[in-house]
């Protein structure tokens, strides 16, 4: 009889245990300084009222999860600067945000509603803007791509020509060179 409730006793503590048992929750990550690291795109120039440009990342994540912020750096103000996701495949606009950089040379966070992403699909993430950073490597060469950082594979770099405020879906590949400081806060979900 003992034995039974101290068997009882213990299997209720195991099931007692497991039911309060908390889901794993993943770290946030932003993968920019990574990619850099990885580009060798160490040397800055900056492009202030330089003309309207689309300028964006291709990427895959390696795991299913999702964005829970935008960032961003530019040389200038703007009181609406786009920021879009896109369907690499599609081309179809995920999501549009807009972002207040209220100060020059300042990252701004911007917290979104989060955007599930699928493991191994493509997307882009692109920024309307006429201001932004060089980034290259000090002999201008090629970047090898892809590159993963962190749970996030980097395909290329995209831009295309656009008008202000109107985001367009990038189109030309740029292996030399990233206009940025664009980036993401990811965060993996199973």
């Amino acid at each position: 009889m003992k034995h039974t409730v101290k068997l009882t006793i213990v299997t209720l503590l195991v099931f007692s245990l497991a039911s309060c048992k908390k889901e794993k929750t993943h770290a946030e990550e932003n993968p920019l300084e990574k990619y850099y690291e990885l580009t060798g795109f160490n040397t800055k120039t900056i492009a202030q009222n330089a003309g309207w440009y689309e300028s964006s990342l291709a990427f895959s994540p390696l795991v299913k999860g999702k964005i829970n912020a935008l960032t961003i750096k530019i040389p200038d103000v703007n009181s609406a600067l786009k920021v879009t996701i896109w369907d690499y495949d599609t081309k179809a606009a995920l999501r549009t945000e807009t972002i207040e950089v209220a100060a020059a040379n300042t990252q701004v966070v911007k917290s979104i509603t989060p955007l599930s992403l699928e493991k191994d699909k493509k997307y882009i993430i692109s920024m309307n803007s006429n201001d932004w950073y060089i980034m290259k490597k000090p002999d201008g060469s090629d970047a090898t791509y892809p590159l993963t950082a962190g749970n996030i594979k980097f395909i290329e770099y995209r831009w295309v020509d656009a008008v202000s405020g109107t985001p367009k879906f990038p189109t030309i590949i740029s292996h030399n060179y990233n206009a940025g400081d664009l980036s993401f806060v990811f965060q993996q979900t199973e």
